[in-house]
Formats: structure tokens, C-alpha cells, sequence
């Protein structure tokens, strides 16, 4: 599989796993920062990552980022109607 590298140097194998490069961003940029890191700090590290994916594999990640956030905003949804459902 290929690897590649965030600017830190920690390398994701890209294996189709959306959540080993969420989980990367987090640890290099949010917690190695301390928690300081801004906006334009995680969209340069994304473009960094993303410069470095074949369209292949950009096409690939887009399906699994699009797939797991309307499965989070599905599961947003019944969580405030069954929070309105709670209270009746």
C-alpha cells in the first residue's frame, strides 16, 4: 500500500481509511499544537494530503467522507427526534 506523509512527517497508509487520517490530523496538528491550531492550519494540512493522492484515490476518500457524514448527520437527526420524542 502507499503511504503518504502530513508536514510533521508521520505517514498514513492509504488504505481506504477515512478515520487513520481524522485520527492523524487530530494527533499532529490539534495535539502537538496544543490544541491551537486553526481553520487555515487543518485546510493546509488536508490540501497537503490531498496534493499528494492520485484522482483515484481522492475519488475514493470523497465516497467514504460523503458516506460517513450523512451517516453522522442520519444519526443527528434521530437523536433530536427521539431528544423531542423524550420530552413529550
Amino acid at each position: 500500500m502507499r503511504t503518504i506523509t502530513t508536514t510533521t512527517g508521520a505517514s498514513i497508509t492509504l488504505d481506504g481509511d477515512l478515520l487513520a487520517i481524522m485520527e492523524t490530523l487530530y494527533r499532529e496538528i490539534t495535539v502537538k499544537r496544543g490544541f491551537e491550531r486553526s481553520y487555515e492550519d487543518l485546510m493546509r494540512e488536508i490540501g497537503h494530503l490531498i496534493d499528494q493522492m492520485t484522482d483515484e484515490e481522492r475519488r475514493a476518500y470523497f465516497v467514504e467522507s460523503v458516506f460517513l457524514n450523512t451517516v453522522t448527520y442520519e444519526n443527528d437527526k434521530a437523536g433530536a427526534y427521539m431528544r423531542k420524542l423524550a420530552k413529550r
